[in-house]
């Protein structure tokens, strides 16, 4: 295993343990690289129809702790938090939820993204661990607002930010470059106000 003296002495920024049943996410750590790779792997076909093209170099230990360690960075700066979704039971990693580019000032907002490993999809995790996250985004942070971007064609995603009371307001052209293609998408969001109905009515 490819090791460094400053991996050992590393740890994650503090953060909390959210939980929605049937799912609890933490931050992402070094020794997530294993189950993170196969999860990813297996995952590729449906994976890679919405996220950018992978590079081989991507997938490596090396590349794996590089990026955790720029999450971490994030993480302390208050700017990003990056968690993985887990089963509760059996602890079974399940995909990830990222809160990216938190601001706060006037702005009080964040930008929100997510994937789920092929073999978990459509059984109501990622829609659980959304409740999580938007529920510490506008309780604990004190967010207003959080923004998500989906394309037009990815139809499941599309309905989680619905249900979940995320409003589109409008489109945005070429977008982010999906498979080597520069892809529309939708541009969503869900407000503080909206979340607090939303609960209220739950």
């Amino acid at each position: 295993m490819l090791m460094s003296l400053f991996d050992l002495a590393a740890s994650p920024p503090k953060a909390p343990t959210l939980v929605s049943d049937p799912v609890w996410l933490r931050p992402i750590r070094f020794s997530d690289f294993q189950e993170w790779t196969s999860l990813r792997e297996q995952s590729r076909a449906h994976l890679t129809a919405w996220e950018p093209a992978w590079r081989p170099e991507e997938m490596t230990e090396i590349a794996f702790r590089r990026r955790v360690r720029v999450y971490w960075q994030e993480m302390r700066r208050g700017a990003a938090l990056p968690l993985l979704i887990f089963r509760r039971g059996d602890n079974r990693l399940l995909g990830a939820m990222t809160l990216s580019n938190i601001r706060f000032g006037a702005a009080r907002s964040a930008v929100i993204g997510y994937w789920i490993g092929e073999p978990f999809l459509r059984r109501g995790y990622a829609r659980a661990a959304l409740n999580a996250v938007l529920d510490h985004a506008f309780i604990s942070l004190g967010l207003n607002r959080v923004e998500a971007a989906c394309q037009p064609d990815n139809t499941p995603s599309l309905n989680l930010l619905e249900n979940a009371g995320f409003v589109c307001e409008g489109r945005a052209r070429a977008y982010l470059k999906i498979n080597d293609a520069w892809r529309d998408h939708l541009l969503y969001a869900i407000t503080a106000d909206d979340f607090g109905e939303i609960s209220r009515r739950d």
